[in-house]
């Protein structure tokens, strides 16, 4: 999701650069904007096999057509930046129009800062109940974006519907759990825990023997551990850092190794030595026993 990251960075400042452009010139927003987005999910716009402009229905031309597997999988409907599309319905209807008249099943809106993708017709339900996302790249949070527009990808899109649906259970149960009081450190925690049980440093017993030992890096990493000690624990985080460090104080990082490692050092030295790593370096440090 690195690129798409990117690419939203990047249309977003060019949105707050040249707004007046984007308000008024939809052809801009197509080009300079939804391109670039689409691009970054996956898709290659230039390609007719997968991307097809001005697509005739019965109803009008849907500004694209996103080609999959051979068939149309979902009319795009562009509009300039100074179409209020969330508050406008106009854009969603005459989008929905398009799908239904050519019996396409998804639709997705645009006006290059936010992003509807709609599910377009079933039976006993209006158009607005059957909204798959909204995303607003100017207010909403960056990785929130990024996950968002993710389900648009080409890798994704044929799931639309599941995806959707889980991701607004994951919603809205977070949100349930932070109102009974679940601090939300707690609850991200539960969700991205995937390694052994493990026990934090300022939990550890100077009498605890480590098997193995962890640094948060974006999730748990394993460290290697030359001896089952609380030493051996310093010893693995100290080699991490130094592998992370820049020349000059990779050097010194180093030096401190090789003097911990000839000493007897007491559990208990060991052990404040972590803490303080911990607390000085930003560290987060964690053992199985």
């Amino acid at each position: 999701m690195d690129e798409l990251r990117s690419a939203i960075l990047r249309v977003s400042r060019r949105m707050r650069a040249h707004r007046d452009l984007y308000e008024k010139n939809e052809e801009a927003v197509k080009q300079h904007i939804i391109g670039e987005i689409f691009q970054a999910l996956g898709w290659d716009w230039n390609n007719p096999e997968e991307i097809r402009p001005e697509e005739r229905t019965e109803d009008g031309r849907a500004d694209y057509a996103l080609i999959l597997n051979g068939s149309v999988f979902a009319f795009v409907e562009a509009k300039n930046l100074g179409v209020n599309i969330l508050k406008n319905e106009n854009p969603l209807r005459q989008l929905g129009r398009y799908c239904f008249n050519a019996g396409v099943k998804y639709g997705i809106l645009t006006n290059g800062a936010v992003w509807i993708a709609v599910k377009a017709f079933e039976e006993g339900s209006r158009l607005s109940d059957r909204i798959l996302l909204k995303v607003n790249l100017k207010v909403d949070p960056l990785e929130r974006s990024v996950l968002k527009l993710s389900l648009l990808s080409k890798d994704r899109i044929a799931g639309i519907e599941r995806l959707s649906s889980l991701l607004k259970a994951l919603e809205l149960s977070f949100v349930s759990l932070k109102k009974e009081g679940y601090p939300e450190e707690t609850l991200v925690g539960y969700l991205t825990a995937n390694s052994p049980n493990l026990l934090p440093i300022d939990e550890l017993s100077e009498t605890d023997t480590p098997k193995a030992a962890y640094i948060y890096e974006g999730g748990w990493k394993l460290l290697p551990l030359q001896e089952r000690s609380i030493k051996g624990v310093l010893l693995a985080v100290l080699m991490y850092m130094g592998h992370r460090a820049s020349e000059t104080e990779r050097a010194e990082i180093r030096r401190a190794y090789e003097r911990l490692r000839a000493l007897n050092l007491p559990p208990g030295k060991a052990f404040e030595i972590l803490k303080t790593l911990e607390r000085e370096e930003g560290l987060r440090i964690s053992v199985e026993l």
